[in-house]
């Protein structure tokens, strides 16, 4: 039986400092490993028992990073030894296999979207129109999406919300992770690319993990899932029968995912 396990990365499995969110005295603290340098400094962080849980996961089942990331910044996250032969970046826009983009989804996905939202440009336009002080940088991925970069403590009281209703009025969709605000079409989903490579492996089990509202076609689409007791699908109180939530926050919540993940797997192999 082979089990397919897709999961989110960032405040999921892997976690900046500013994520950390550790509970207790400094000398509660789990051992941490770096998976993540960017600029030649370290950004993102795992504890050590989850990387040696997702090593024994990745050799039980077929593991496939699930991520919002465009390829690039993927690339720069060394979670495992070996590579996962599967990867699916900016939101299930990119397929990677043995690392490298399979053109054939790429296109699939771009001529998907292309008849069932607005152009990105009209997106972009729109946000220009929206900035201010509160929006620190604009950057558009992949040619699939945008996202701004902004400071939280400045947004404006409603400001997310009317975008939101902008956006779904063109066929694209908002969510707010971090100080990230994203606008993707909504016919680009994980979920998609997930169901591309349980059929090319034969996956007759899928397990997911995630903690935004992109993440909720993912985490539907499983037989069995699991979200942390934190992020924007804890702020909006989403939850789903089939879905479980951790007991702990922050990174100690993505060890937690990882031991759900493998124990589940087990199960269902």
């Amino acid at each position: 039986m082979t089990v397919l396990v897709c999961s989110d990365l960032d405040r999921t499995l892997i976690y900046s400092a500013a994520a950390f969110s550790l509970d207790g005295p400094d000398e509660s603290m789990p051992r941490l490993l770096c998976v993540e340098f960017y600029k030649g400094a370290p950004l993102s962080y795992v504890t050590e028992t989850a990387t040696q849980t997702l090593e024994t996961l990745a050799r039980a089942t077929v593991f496939v990073p699930t991520t919002t990331r465009t390829p690039e910044q993927y690339r720069r996250v060394h979670l495992l030894e070996k590579p996962p032969a599967y990867a699916i970046c900016a939101n299930g826009g990119h397929l990677l296999v043995d690392g490298e983009d399979d053109p054939e989804w790429a296109a699939a996905v771009r001529e998907r979207i292309a008849g069932g939202s607005a152009p990105l440009a009209d997106v972009q336009e729109h946000l220009i129109r929206l900035a201010g002080d509160f929006v620190l940088n604009r950057r558009v991925a992949s040619g699939l999406f945008a996202y701004s970069v902004v400071d939280r403590a400045a947004l404006p009281g409603g400001w997310v919300e009317d975008l939101t209703g902008w956006c779904a009025e063109r066929g694209w969709r908002t969510s707010l992770q971090g100080r990230k605000v994203y606008c993707l079409p909504a016919g680009l989903t994980k979920a998609a690319a997930a169901a591309e490579v349980a059929r090319r492996t034969g996956a007759t089990a899928t397990l997911a993990a995630g903690d935004s509202l992109l993440d909720v076609e993912l985490l539907e689409a499983a037989d069995a899932a699991v979200r942390p007791a934190h992020g924007e699908l804890h702020d909006t109180g989403w939850t789903a029968p089939s879905t479980t939530v951790t007991a702990s926050r922050g990174i100690t919540a993505g060890q937690e995912i990882a031991g759900w993940l493998l124990e589940r797997a087990t199960e269902a192999g």
